[in-house]
């Protein structure tokens, strides 16, 4: 089925999910957290929506979004800095009674008027917690094919019980069709879980935030999903391809550890779908004739003295001579002074460690440094 593109709004909620990473939202939104050396995680989502065709998009604040602002900046990077349409920064106050909101349908409600006057017949909604390379025109066109009142994107795999708490899950007959729905349970194994995206009509959106206001619910998940779950025609979009969920910062870790495996970066930076980002103009990398560096994601503007290894370094990181990092996610101007030693590390942006340190931790567990903090 043929889909105009065009005719989808995306919404995408920068702040849900912040206390599952709380240390590194104390300072920015979800959408805000540096990701795979370069990027932001609201690039994936934002960068999706437009490779499939979609040229409005609102993104839908709380707190905390200074930083979001910066690094969105015009949109000129995402091809959003238009006359018509592009992108649209949702504050939280976005009409007098509405207030700080305590989940997706207050968010909404509070986005009411940018909704209601969008030209677009459906919306697809996007959380900043997967990290993929996903095309939602074949789950647009499916959702208006089978007639659904809401399509969900979830994939079927086998999770842990740290995974699953933070999710939510979805069981479906042979068809697709939602029977039932789980929000953060105790459990694991095999399960379709939630990738926490949603595509609907805007009629029905608009309906679905005016009834829930004036009923007093909150909670997408569990007074819509969860408790209408018999009454509405909920389907399912089984995805396959690959991607990255953040529910804590040892997932967070993980997902960046993952992208020095070839074949996951070759999955997520399509050729022709790419992932878009702030531009920085910095120097290249400049490694000394004593540096040593194996398997690592290293951004412009580093200055590399000592060993690097199993490591993602963002733009500006400095490492000593002597020093050795290892299997490390090192944030924004990080320093690691001449003949440390650092393992299984995360720092914030700007983060000073001193001369002659050892820092050590596990990988199911890493070590956090937060923001512009001397060691």
């Amino acid at each position: 089925m043929d889909v105009n593109m065009g005719n989808v709004l995306g919404l995408i909620f920068a702040n849900m999910h912040d206390t599952a990473v709380g240390d590194l939202t104390k300072n920015r939104t979800m959408g805000s957290i540096l990701f795979g050396g370069r990027y932001r995680l609201i690039d994936f989502p934002l960068s999706n929506m437009v490779n499939s065709g979609i040229s409005e998009v609102g993104v839908i604040t709380k707190s905390n979004y200074q930083s979001l602002l910066d690094h969105l900046g015009s949109a000129r990077e995402w091809d959003l800095s238009r006359k018509k349409g592009g992108l649209y920064i949702l504050p939280p106050f976005g009409n007098v009674e509405s207030k700080l909101y305590r989940g997706r349908i207050e968010a909404l409600y509070g986005a009411m008027s940018f909704i209601k006057h969008s030209m677009a017949d459906y919306v697809v909604l996007s959380d900043c917690d997967v990290v993929t390379n996903m095309d939602f025109k074949p789950i647009v066109s499916q959702h208006i094919s089978s007639g659904a009142d809401i399509t969900i994107v979830a994939h079927t795999g086998v999770y842990s019980s740290e995974d699953i708490k933070q999710s939510t899950v979805v069981n479906t007959d042979g068809d697709g069709n939602v029977k039932s729905v789980l929000i953060q349970p105790d459990i694991s194994g095999t399960c379709t879980a939630s990738l926490n995206i949603f595509v609907m009509s805007k009629k029905f959106l608009i309906d679905m935030i005016s009834d829930s206001i004036a009923r007093g619910n909150v909670s997408f998940e569990k007074d819509i999903l969860q408790a209408k779950c018999s009454e509405l025609d909920i389907k399912v979009y089984e995805y396959s391809d690959y991607f990255s969920k953040i529910t804590s910062v040892a997932s967070y870790f993980k997902a960046n550890q993952e992208l020095l495996k070839p074949e996951n970066a070759r999955r997520l930076y399509l050729p022709k779908r790419s992932i878009y980002t702030k531009v920085s103009d910095n120097a290249p990398v400049k490694y000394d004739l004593d540096s040593c560096v194996k398997n690592s994601l290293i951004a412009d503007g580093c200055v590399i003295e000592g060993e690097v290894e199993n490591s993602i370094l963002f733009r500006g990181v400095k490492v000593g001579k002597g020093a050795k990092v290892k299997d490390c996610v090192l944030m924004q101007g990080t320093v690691v002074g001449n003949n440390s030693e650092i393992t299984y590390l995360i720092t914030d942006k700007n983060v000073n460690i001193g001369v002659n340190h050892i820092l050590t931790s596990a990988p199911s567990y890493p070590m956090y440094i937060g923001k512009g903090a001397s060691v």
